[in-house]
C-alpha cells in the first residue's frame, strides 16, 4: 500500500497520535487535503522544510482549523471538485475547547468534510495542561495533585453527544490499539456525503506516563474497561458498538499509566469508584455486557 504518512517526523517514541494519523491518511490515500490546528501532530510532522505529509497540507491556527477546511471544501464544491476528501485534524484541545466553535459552524452548515480529534487527553504540546477532555481525577501540570487535590476535578467532555447534536451524517470513536476497526471506519466516513466526526483515543506515553512499547496495550485497556467505548452512529442512530471478550478492571487501565498512580494512595483511593462508575454507565448505555 502506498505511504501518505512517511518517516522523518520527531514525535516521541510510542506517540499514539504519529500512529494514528498514518492510520488514516494512508487509508484515505492521495485524493486528500488536510488542514491541521496547531499543536503536537502539526509540529512533529512538518517540521521546516520538511513534511511527512505526502498530501497536501494546511496549518490552520490552534482554533480555527475547521473554517480553514470549511473554505477550502466550499472552493472546491465551487471547482466542481467533490471527490477530493477534505480532513479538518486538531487534537482535544483544538476540538474541544479552542476550536469548538469553528467546528460547531462548519458542522451546522453541513460541509462534506471528515473532522478528526486526535485526543491524547491534555494539551501536551506545551506542557501537560488540561484539557476539557482530561479524565477526571488526572495528575497534569494545571490540575496537580496535593493535600487540597486529587487531580482534574471535572470528567471528560461528551464530543460524540456534542456531534450528534449537530446531525453530523457520521460519528465515531476509535483508537490506535484497534488500528482495523479504525481504518474501516475511516474507510466508512469518506463514502458518505455531509459532516462526519471521528473521535480517536492517541495514548501519548509523555503525558500519561506509560512506558512507550505500551501504547497498545494502554489503548486496548481503555475500551476493554468502557472507559472509552468504540461506538458507531450513522444519522444520529447507533448502529455498532464493539464489545470486549472480556471486561478489564479500571485499575488495570489506570495503573500503567503514572498520572493515576496518586489513585492507589490509601488517601484516595476511594476515587476510583469515580472512574468506575464513568465504566458501568459506559456499559448501561451501550449493553457492552
Amino acid at each position: 500500500m502506498e505511504k501518505f504518512f512517511i518517516k522523518g517526523h520527531t514525535a516521541c517514541a510510542g506517540c499514539g497520535q504519529a500512529i494514528a494519523a498514518k492510520l488514516v491518511i494512508d487509508t484515505i490515500g492521495k485524493n486528500a487535503i488536510v488542514v491541521n490546528a496547531t499543536g503536537c501532530l502539526e509540529v512533529f510532522s512538518t517540521w521546516y522544510p520538511y513534511s511527512s505529509w505526502r498530501v497536501p497540507f494546511l496549518h490552520s491556527l490552534f482554533e480555527n482549523s475547521a473554517a480553514v477546511a470549511s473554505g477550502v471544501e466550499s472552493a472546491l464544491r465551487h471547482l466542481g471538485k467533490e471527490n477530493i476528501t477534505v480532513l479538518s485534524q486538531a487534537g482535544d484541545g483544538g476540538t474541544a475547547d479552542i476550536g469548538l466553535q469553528a467546528l460547531s459552524g462548519m458542522w451546522e452548515r453541513g460541509h462534506n468534510i471528515l473532522s478528526i480529534c486526535y485526543d491524547n487527553e491534555a494539551y501536551m504540546n506545551t506542557g501537560i495542561q488540561r484539557s476539557s477532555l482530561t479524565p477526571i481525577k488526572t495528575d497534569t501540570t494545571t490540575t496537580p495533585v496535593c493535600k487540597e487535590s486529587s487531580g482534574n476535578p471535572t470528567p471528560k467532555k461528551d464530543l460524540v453527544g456534542i456531534a450528534l447534536a449537530h446531525n453530523c451524517v457520521y460519528v465515531a470513536t476509535a483508537t490506535v490499539g484497534y488500528p482495523v476497526d479504525l481504518q474501516r471506519k475511516i474507510k466508512k466516513a469518506i463514502s458518505i456525503k455531509g459532516p462526519k466526526f471521528i473521535h480517536i483515543l492517541t495514548p501519548c506515553p509523555l503525558g500519561w506516563y506509560h512506558l512507550p512499547e505500551l501504547t497498545y496495550e494502554v489503548s486496548k485497556l481503555a475500551v476493554e474497561s468502557c472507559l472509552f467505548p468504540l461506538v458507531e452512529y450513522e444519522n444520529t442512530k447507533l448502529v455498532s458498538v464493539f464489545k470486549p471478550k472480556e471486561i478489564k478492571s479500571v485499575e488495570e487501565y489506570l495503573k500503567l499509566q503514572a498520572r493515576f498512580k496518586h489513585l492507589f494512595k490509601d488517601e484516595f483511593k476511594s476515587e476510583i469508584e469515580i472512574l468506575k462508575n464513568i465504566s458501568k454507565h459506559n456499559i448501561e448505555k451501550y449493553n457492552i455486557n
